[in-house]
């Protein structure tokens, strides 16, 4: 006893030990399977919850605040890989749509083609893009082709679309040409001699070009011609401007010439002289060497 209570003089050696039985006693307590809760749990458990409760919103904001910024850092970078992949959609679309429309037009050329061959003429078509337009003067307007003295082109030789005649070639480079619009054609030329597609009887010579009402004038059309409205105008081969059976417009009508002695028509181009891509060089039979276009 004496040991015992030189011990509890030993404060805190003494809270020690009634502490240690104050827990083995709560612990015995709470073991036992009962329907009731303390006060003491009730209190212990509802300021536990507080203290959670108080430290567990800041902790939840700021972690979902990391979150949202981490988020964000994917989202802008999902976003410029979205953008970079849209950029080149972009621009495969526009090739895709540039080769879709380029293989439309040879398409459509090779079909121009194989129906001139159907015709049995000696002619040779050489496809050729236009490289530019001179429209500075819009009664002189020019426009070169990418082919020139390299590849056998030479002054004079017709050029078509699929449509029909567009010109001749008036000046040549090593790698490029320019080309003359029929729309130039004036009284004081040559005129080019024409007759009617299935009426190779007709006769007449386109002479000028209209631009007021964007026609052609074909004279010496006698008054017993089978011409009338509507007929297709081709060349003739006479007269050494353009080979047989190039087509150059349609009859839109028909009346007396000036002096009475002959009929004049006025011719509708076949061609309308804009949005060209592809045209055809005619090399006729000897043309490469005369380079007279016929």
């Amino acid at each position: 006893m004496l040991t015992l209570f030189k011990l509890l003089g030993n404060k805190r050696l003494f809270i020690l030990l009634v502490g240690i039985i104050l827990f083995i006693v709560l612990m015995a307590f709470t073991n036992e399977k009962r329907s009731n809760v303390s006060w003491a749990e009730k209190f212990v458990h509802d300021t536990v919850t507080f203290v959670q409760q108080l430290f567990y919103k800041p902790a939840a904001f700021v972690s979902g605040f990391v979150e949202d910024v981490s988020n964000l850092n994917e989202v802008y970078a999902e976003n410029e890989r979205l953008k970079t992949a849209f950029a080149q959609f972009t621009r495969e679309k526009a090739y895709y749509n540039g080769i879709a429309a380029e293989n439309k037009r040879l398409k459509e050329s090779l079909k121009f083609t194989e129906e001139q061959k159907k015709k049995n003429l000696p002619y040779e078509y050489r496809i050729a893009e236009v490289t530019s337009i001179n429209v500075a003067d819009p009664f002189n307007q020019t426009l070169n082709i990418n082919l020139g003295n390299k590849n056998g082109v030479r002054e004079g030789m017709p050029v078509i679309s699929v449509d029909g005649v567009v010109g001749t070639i008036s000046r040549v480079y090593e790698f490029s040409s320019t080309v003359q619009l029929l729309t130039n054609i004036n009284p004081k030329s040559r005129g080019i001699s024409a007759t009617v597609l299935g009426k190779e009887d007709s006769f007449g010579v386109i002479e000028s070009y209209d631009h007021s009402t964007g026609t052609f004038n074909m004279t010496r059309i006698t008054e017993s011609d089978p011409l009338e409205k509507g007929d297709t105008i081709v060349s003739s081969g006479y007269g050494g401007v353009f080979p047989q059976g190039l087509i150059l417009g349609t009859v839109e009508s028909r009346g007396v010439g000036d002096f009475g002695m002959s009929d004049t028509a006025s011719i509708r181009p076949a061609v309308t002289y804009k949005d060209w891509r592809e045209l055809f060089v005619v090399v006729t039979p000897g043309s490469q060497q005369s380079g007279n276009g016929e």
